[in-house]
């Protein structure tokens, strides 16, 4: 029996040529596109097992309209065997959960799921670069009842199994999978290969084999707009309200220093700005709507369904920093609801995390101890997560949308058949006039999240309970502990199964890497892959350093190409994948202005940017700028802060 491996691929539309259609949202008809960057990374990996099993087959496979060959084609060319195209008008609407649907029923009808006698492994990328969710792994993972792995950066074949290492925050994780399994792949991971020209030839005139969803045997009612639990609902720009830029003069790095404290001043007590986002957005919600509401009756969807159920991602007996920010909105949600906030705990021995969990929001507490759950682990956790979900019956489910959040709902979602909203920056409660029902249903989850590169709000909705989201850490602050506060404890026996446990958790390495106080730091300077790649984040740490000297709460991060890069751990990153910060005065080195990482900073105080490219894209999002190479700039700068200069802050103040 010969290995079968299988990447999963999508070509993406380039960000900047996304047009806003007449119905207000996305049209991509005319936009030029791409191979999805992560996918890359996801085939690169397939090529590397081949290299190790040479009888092994390939397969490419992708869902979308037939200009996707192209994409197929170049994987043909890079070393694949064959290319399925799954392509029917049917399938156009369909969000994460239909899409993971449609794929698996594809996977199935070639011979692939739990019951294959033939080994296989499937391959993707971490995300797409246009929803940036993540979820399409796990769901397609959960529909052919697998194993998986997400934000794997390293892959050993070992025969009959897989020992991957999977990013954390904080750290990673070395996991091994029994085969069949699915493994989806940061781009920390082995740079994709380009194709060669032997490969182009062979690829140029390969056959494409298109399937239809009526070959997989699956329903129109099933995928589209009608079969997805979530469509999106309104989709608006995201625009910057930040005051013009004031680049500071200079013609050596001392005057361009001594130019920023004269012209910056007491920055830090000043007005702050932001971009049009998640507070404002309410009044754009899917709820409002532009038109005045028809006449149509209104229809309370839940069918019984009532409660906020939040998971406590635990570190050890810690609550995950994440987990105590969503319980912000689910207080919020619940109180606008009338009805009680459940905080699900998962781990061993962690009781004594319970009142804390009360004092930050929850009416109740639901624990679940166990020796074997001491380690998040996907299988266990989404079986335990159901079996509450089915008691429960909860309306709403929230998320950390971090790398076990943003792995656990969407599978989580398949199983229980429900929608999830990914990497949300505000959550409303609001009503949705369906115009194809003739009714107005209520009460709806309004997901409110950047997406197309963080280029626009979308505002996600759906009818099918629990209406589930998975929330950016770092957008909610958690609320003031109440340790006054009462709250129900529960604590439950869930049936597990030793089918939960065919994953192995090999190590979990945690270090301290400070990136925690991101959240706090008063100061953060931040560096670009560039800071990585000359001179290791020397002379951005010396600047902290140097700060902290001064009694100034500093901390400094990196960009998502920094940390790809693997010149910063993951703890670090700042931007859409990564935390989002607000501090009094942010300062971004060497970094592009990628829409992702602004994401991140639009809440900062006031942003100084220092970039050697004066068309760089930072510039436009920036208070101050500072046309000049870091190398030469940063040293006079740290001269001046040791010299005194802080920035107008109050040392020792927060």
């Amino acid at each position: 029996m010969s290995l079968k491996i299988i990447a999963l691929m999508k070509q993406v539309p380039l960000p900047t040529e996304m047009r806003m259609g007449a119905d207000g949202l996305m049209d991509r008809t005319t936009a030029k596109s791409r191979i999805n960057i992560d996918c890359a990374f996801g085939l690169e990996e397939g090529l590397q097992i081949k290299s190790r099993v040479k009888d092994a087959e390939l397969f490419v496979i992708s869902m979308g309209p037939p200009s996707f060959e192209q994409s197929l084609r170049k994987a043909l060319a890079m070393g694949y065997d064959r290319a399925i195209l799954l392509s029917d008008r049917k399938l156009g609407g369909s969000d994460t959960y239909s899409t993971g649907l449609a794929i698996a029923m594809l996977l199935k009808k070639l011979g692939f799921s739990a019951e294959s006698k033939e080994p296989f492994i499937v391959f993707s990328g971490r995300q797409t670069s246009d929803g940036d969710t993540a979820h399409v792994p796990s769901q397609v993972a959960e529909n052919l009842k697998i194993p998986q792995a997400t934000f794997i950066e390293k892959v050993d074949w070992k025969g009959d199994s897989l020992v991957v290492r999977r990013i954390i925050e904080g750290g990673h994780q070395s996991l091994k999978l029994p085969i069949p399994c699915l493994i989806s792949v940061a781009p920390t991971a082995i740079p994709p290969r380009r194709p060669t020209l032997k490969g182009a030839i062979k690829a140029k005139d390969a056959k494409i084999e298109i399937w239809s969803l009526d070959q997989v045997g699956l329903g129109p009612e099933h995928v589209g707009l009608t079969g997805s639990p979530t469509i999106v609902a309104k989709v608006v720009n995201i625009e910057r309200d930040r005051p013009p830029i004031r680049m500071i003069p200079g013609t050596t790095p001392e005057a361009l220093a001594s130019n920023l404290i004269s012209e910056t001043g007491d920055i830090s007590s000043g007005e702050t700005f932001h971009k049009k986002d998640s507070a404002d957005s309410k009044k754009d919600s899917a709820s409002a709507g532009s038109a005045p509401k028809p006449e149509f009756p209104r229809i309370d969807f839940r069918q019984g369904a009532r409660g906020i159920l939040a998971w406590i991602e635990m570190h050890g007996k810690i609550p995950a920093r994440s987990s105590l920010e969503i319980l912000n909105p689910a207080r919020k949600l619940a109180d606008q609801l009338s009805t009680k906030v459940t905080a699900l705990m998962i781990g061993d021995d962690i009781g004594s995390a319970a009142p804390e969990i009360i004092a930050h929001g929850a009416d109740e507490v639901v624990i679940v101890n166990d020796r074997r759950l001491a380690e998040y682990a996907i299988l266990p956790f989404t079986s335990v997560f159901a079996q509450v979900i089915e008691n429960e019956r909860p309306e709403i489910a929230l998320f950390g949308a971090t790398t076990s959040g943003r792995e656990l709902a969407p599978r989580i979602a398949s199983r229980v058949k429900a929608g999830v909203t990914a990497d949300c920056t505000s959550l409303e409660v609001g009503e949705f006039v369906h115009r194809a029902k003739k009714s107005i249903m209520y009460p709806c989850l309004e997901s409110i999240r950047p997406t197309y590169g963080e280029s626009k709000l979308a505002t996600i909705v759906g009818f099918w309970c629990p209406q589930m989201a998975t929330a950016r850490p770092g957008t909610f602050e958690k609320l003031v502990p109440d340790p006054a506060r009462k709250g129900k404890i529960i604590e439950i026996v869930p049936k597990l199964n030793e089918g939960d446990f065919k994953t192995e958790i090999l190590e979990t390495v945690r270090v301290e890497t400070g990136g925690q106080n991101l959240f706090a730091a008063d100061i953060i300077v931040s560096g670009g892959r560039p800071c990585g790649e000359l001179d290791e984040f020397k002379l951005i740490k010396e600047l902290v350093e140097a700060l902290r000297e001064k009694g100034i709460n500093a901390d400094w991060g990196a960009s998502r190409r920094a940390v790809d890069g693997d010149f910063a751990p993951y703890a670090r990153q700042i931007g859409q994948t990564g935390k989002t910060v607000r501090p009094k005065i942010y300062i971004a080195v060497a970094i592009s202005g990628a829409i992702q990482h602004i994401a991140g900073i639009k809440e900062s105080g006031k942003i100084i940017a220092i970039n050697k490219d004066p068309q760089a894209n930072i510039f436009r999002h920036a208070d101050y700028g500072i046309a000049r190479d870091y190398l030469e700039f940063l040293p006079e700068l740290i001269k001046k802060v040791k010299a005194g200069f802080i920035f107008g802050l109050t040392a020792g103040k927060k």
